[in-house]
Order: C-alpha cells, then sequence, then structure tokens
C-alpha cells in the first residue's frame, strides 16, 4: 500500500507522530494509499523550512524565478498523462477531463505568472518640483495555501504560482480527500531546480494541521478556496494576527435562461454548466431559472439530454460523471435529495444510483438530477450541494429572474443565456456576484480578477490582483 509522505526542506519526510489516514477511492469505496496525518510539529517544521529559504528566493531576479517557474510546467505537461490519472483516481472525475482541464491549467498557471512578473510596472508620482514618490512592491513572507478537493492541482497551483512568481514562500495544506498531485509536484519542484523550502506540503485534516497553519503567527497570509463555514473559521482564527486573507468560498449559482436562447444550442452547454466534474465545481449552475414562455420545451429537452449523459468508469472515454468524491459528500447530496422532496420537489430525472459492472458496485455514483416545483424559499435553493444537482423554475419578466438569482447567502457566479445583448448587459449589472457568462460557462481569463460576493468570499485573485495579495506596496517620498 502507498504511503504520501509530507514535503518540507525539498525532502520526503514522514509525519512526526507516524500517524496516516486512509485514503478511500471514490469508484470502489477501497482504501488506495496513506496519507499523513500531520500534527502541530509537522506544520512548524514546515515554516521553519519555508522561512530558511525566504531570503534566497525573494531576492531572485524576477527573470530568475520566471525560468524556474517556467521549468515546472513544463514538468507538468510532460508528466501530464500520470497527473491525470493520479487525479481521476482521487477525485473520481473522467479521465479526458483531468487531460484536457485540470493538468493543463495547472501548467498555465506556472506560465502566466511566470510571464506576469516581467511585464509588471508602478506607480510614481511628481509633487511640483518639491519631492518625488514611488511605489515597491514586495514579497509578504511565508504564505499558507489551503486547496480544496474538487480541482486539486489546478487551484494548488493557482496559488503557488504567484505566490513563488512575487517572491513568497509557500506551506501548502492540500485537501486529504485528494493529496496525490499535490505529493507528486513536490518531485517536478526539485527537479525544476525550486530551491528546497520554497514549497512546502504538509498533508493531513484541517484540523489540526490546517487551523495550525492559519494561526500561527510567522504565516502572514492565508489563500483559501473551499466551504464558507470552513472559511469563516479561518477569519476567526486569523482575526489575532491580522493576516491577509483572500477566501474563495462556496456558490449558489444562477443560469438564466431568456426566451430567445438558441435551445439546440444552449441545453449541451447549460448541463455541462450544471454537472462537469459531477457538480462538484463552485462555480456550477445549480439553480436553473427559465422564461415561462419556453420553460414546458427546455424543460423536456433539457431532461432528455441529461438522461443522455454517461455514468460510469472515470477512465471510460464515453463517460461524463464519475462518482462522488467521498461516503461524506454522497451522504450530504443524498440527504439534500430527501430535504427537496420533503419541500415539495418533484425528482424529473435521476436521484438514483446508475446500474454499473460489480467493480464499481460500492462506489459513490449518482445518476445527474433534475428536480422541479421547487420555492425559492426552499433549503436546496439556499444550500450550496456541490454534487449532480440542479433545480429547475420558471419566470416571467427579467427583473424576477434577477431577484430570483440574488436571494441567496452566495454570490460567486451567474450565467445569462439570450441573444439580446443590451438585457444580457441589464442583467449582468444587477446580478450580485463575482463573475457573470452571458453565452457561456467557466471561459476564465487569467488577467481578471476573479472572487466572490457576500458568503461567497473575500478579496480577489487573478492578474494584477494576485501581484497585489501575495505582495506589500511600500511608498517612498524623496524630497528635492
Amino acid at each position: 500500500m502507498e504511503q504520501l509522505k509530507n514535503f518540507i526542506g525539498g525532502e520526503f519526510v514522514a509525519p512526526n507522530e507516524g500517524k496516516y489516514l486512509d485514503k478511500i477511492s471514490p469508484m470502489t469505496a477501497q482504501k488506495i494509499y496513506e496519507l499523513p496525518d500531520s500534527s502541530e510539529v509537522d506544520v512548524v517544521l514546515a515554516i521553519k523550512a519555508a522561512q530558511g529559504a525566504f531570503s534566497e528566493w525573494s531576492e531572485k531576479k524576477a527573470v530568475e524565478r520566471s525560468q524556474i517557474l517556467n521549468r515546472v510546467a513544463d514538468l507538468i505537461d510532460q508528466h501530464r498523462e500520470a497527473l491525470a490519472r493520479a487525479e481521476s483516481e482521487d477525485v473520481g472525475k473522467p479521465l479526458d477531463l483531468s487531460r484536457t482541464l485540470d493538468i493543463p491549467r495547472a501548467a498555465l498557471n506556472f506560465r502566466f505568472f511566470a510571464s506576469a512578473i516581467l511585464h509588471k510596472h508602478e506607480m510614481a508620482s511628481d509633487m511640483d518640483g518639491e519631492a518625488i514618490n514611488y511605489v515597491l512592491r514586495q514579497p509578504v513572507g511565508v504564505a499558507g495555501l489551503i486547496s480544496p478537493w474538487n480541482l486539486p492541482l489546478y487551484l494548488l497551483t493557482w496559488k503557488i504560482a504567484p505566490a513563488l512568481a512575487c517572491g513568497n514562500t509557500v506551506v501548502c495544506k492540500p485537501s486529504e480527500w485528494t493529496s496525490k498531485t499535490a505529493f507528486m509536484l513536490g518531485s517536478l519542484l526539485n527537479e525544476a531546480g525550486v530551491p528546497k523550502g520554497v514549497v512546502n506540503m504538509v498533508f493531513g485534516k484541517g484540523d489540526p494541521a490546517g487551523a495550525y497553519l492559519v494561526k500561527h503567527p510567522g504565516v502572514p497570509l492565508i489563500s483559501f478556496t473551499g466551504g464558507t463555514a470552513t472559511g469563516e473559521k479561518i477569519q476567526t482564527l486569523a482575526a489575532p494576527y491580522v493576516k491577509k486573507l483572500s477566501l474563495e468560498l462556496g456558490g449558489k449559482n444562477a443560469t438564466i435562461v431568456m426566451k430567445d436562447a438558441d435551445l439546440a444550442k444552449v441545453i449541451p452547454q447549460i448541463a455541462r454548466a450544471s454537472f462537469l466534474n459531477q457538480g462538484e465545481i463552485c462555480l456550477c449552475g445549480s439553480k436553473i431559472l427559465v422564461q415561462e414562455d419556453i420553460y414546458k420545451e427546455f424543460t423536456e429537452q433539457f431532461v432528455k439530454h441529461v438522461e443522455s449523459l454517461v455514468v460510469g468508469d472515470p477512465m471510460d472515454s464515453k463517460t461524463f460523471m464519475g462518482p462522488i468524491v467521498s461516503k461524506t459528500q454522497y451522504d450530504k447530496v443524498l440527504s439534500l435529495l430527501e430535504v427537496a422532496k420533503k419541500d415539495g420537489g418533484k425528482v424529473l430525472t435521476g436521484g438514483v444510483r446508475p446500474e454499473l459492472p460489480a467493480a464499481f458496485k460500492d462506489g459513490y455514483f449518482l445518476r445527474p438530477t433534475v428536480i422541479g416545483d421547487l420555492t425559492n424559499c426552499s433549503e436546496i435553493h439556499q444550500t450550496e450541494i456541490f454534487g449532480p444537482v440542479v433545480t429547475l423554475n420558471s419566470f416571467k419578466y427579467a427583473h424576477e429572474a434577477v431577484k430570483w438569482a440574488n436571494n441567496s447567502p452566495y454570490g460567486l457566479s451567474a450565467s445569462v443565456w439570450t441573444k439580446n445583448l443590451n438585457q444580457a448587459h441589464k442583467i449582468a449589472a444587477d446580478l450580485r456576484v463575482g463573475t457573470v457568462w452571458v453565452n457561456t460557462w467557466l471561459k476564465r481569463d487569467l488577467r481578471m480578477p476573479f472572487g466572490g460576493a457576500k458568503a461567497s468570499g473575500l478579496g480577489r485573485e487573478g492578474g494584477e490582483h494576485s501581484l497585489d495579495f501575495f505582495t506589500e506596496t511600500k511608498t517612498v517620498c524623496i524630497q528635492l
């Protein structure tokens, strides 16, 4: 049985207390490897390694850091197949998705920020000949990076790349549910020439490992992607130290379909936005709102399309959806389905296990599920499901759809499907979310800010926003 180790100071080391956690396959419900159940001691060792490497790394010229980050990207590309297979086995996502989205985007994260630091510029001002001011942008120090289980390497590198590009060193705490590709990344970092201690990985549970990383006074910055409840705990733990925080949290995202939408074109895209990665993406559109003129036609076509989606072995190229990531998450989704039924919801399709070969009889599989007839105050309309479940409702006027969409504690994203761009601009402006897609979904420009409103997060990352977050700005005033 494979046993992962922590990556500290450029070395793979066993957890200090010798304790391990079982990684259970979402496909078979069988144990597939063990990972460290790290303690506070392990976190301290990682922080000390990062602190020790900070001076050397932060003093490197931007072009040197850029070259190293590009080498990391090259190695991720070279090992794409092995990383993709590990990602799919860990999460349960289709292998084709890991090959085409997760791993390529992980490499792109490094390439993007390797380039970004070579083209930045800062402010300067002249005070009528009396003095000049200019800005210095400097690394913060040791960055604590806590990443989620749904897009493991993709979202971990989204944090590591800008942090390193800006001259910081990092201590990472990947999700205990999906640790394999983070473990594999350690070897690639060494091969790329990243100095020892610049990147450290501590595996284990959110408490104690993640919690201690957040509250350690030697870590002035925390970047977290995950659930809103955990984000609230992080704010509480970090508050006494006045740390820099970036929190990308949950979402309950609306998909608004206007009556002029071309259903033949948009239904496959909306199904993808609903169920890609088993619906385990914070940006998935789980609340579908359709203008009443086309509601019946849309429902019939959408349900038919959803029923055609293949659920099964993630390694099969025909598979669109694999299993839900864990027994915990599987049970959560099923419990919310029961709540929806009690609230009067009608299951239009799905909500049951698919028929699969015996090898997958214990896996956490669920047919993609569509529910109708729920009011906006029902629990399932206010709760992030993070699974293959969406709701369908109708509206008469655009402002009603906006009201439905905004009546949520979350504000991460939304999508609007219409041929009327004037109407799309108006709806986009009125939605209280961080990102609005019009006639598309999950199209990400890394130069643009990303984050959520309300309970969906705090702060923005992406492009200059990431460079701002992972640095401190200093104004220097010189008397003339």
